[in-house]
């Protein structure tokens, strides 16, 4: 992460360094998330799987980028809510471990860590794609396209360092995670 190749990851990494500099220079213990593509009831409708359910069901054309060679971390929302409940109840300390030769970006000499917050298990979009086209029982009409400037082929969380800090790493399955979303959404928009 230490080298972004689009604007949104870029700042986010800006953010930590600018938390991290806090942490050094007034002994304010920071926290900082890294959340992989979160899913669930209640998220932006914005976000691929939303646009994804909607215009399935309204039968109209979904926009499939790299042409479908695209591999995300899903992770669930209540995967992220119960990881910031544990989080919150532990401080981060300074390591004294840490090494300046040989820095890492999630833990420092001041009071700062950084987690990553995903399902540690990619999905391919066609496959995620498939999931829901499967639970709601109908077919996409699909347009394949190149990838989009900035954007990744592939995301995938490292929760070794959660798991070592608050013994809990997300558990549920993308399938498991799309229903409870699909049954969301056919309540609340239809």
């Amino acid at each position: 992460m230490n080298n972004p190749v689009s604007l949104y990851a870029a700042t986010k990494r800006s953010n930590e360094l600018i938390a991290h500099n806090y942490s050094h220079i007034y002994d304010l213990p920071t926290t900082g998330l890294r959340f992989l593509t979160v899913y669930g009831p209640w998220g932006r409708p914005d976000m691929g799987y939303f646009i994804f359910t909607s215009k399935i069901l309204k039968g109209e054309t979904i926009k499939i980028f790299n042409n479908g060679r695209m591999m995300r971390d899903f992770t669930y929302i209540e995967d992220i809510v119960e990881s910031i409940a544990k989080l919150v109840e532990k401080i981060p300390c300074e390591d004294p471990n840490f090494d300046c030769k040989n820095p890492t970006s999630s833990s420092s000499w001041a009071p700062f860590k950084i987690f990553n917050i995903g399902n540690s298990n990619p999905a391919n979009l066609m496959d995620f794609i498939n999931n829901i086209e499967e639970i709601l029982g109908f077919t996409a009409k699909k347009e394949f396209l190149p990838i989009q400037p900035g954007d990744v082929e592939a995301t995938s969380a490292n929760v070794k360092l959660l798991y070592e800090w608050i013994g809990f790493k997300p558990k549920t399955n993308l399938k498991e995670g799309l229903i409870k979303f699909i049954n969301w959404y056919q309540k609340y928009y239809e």
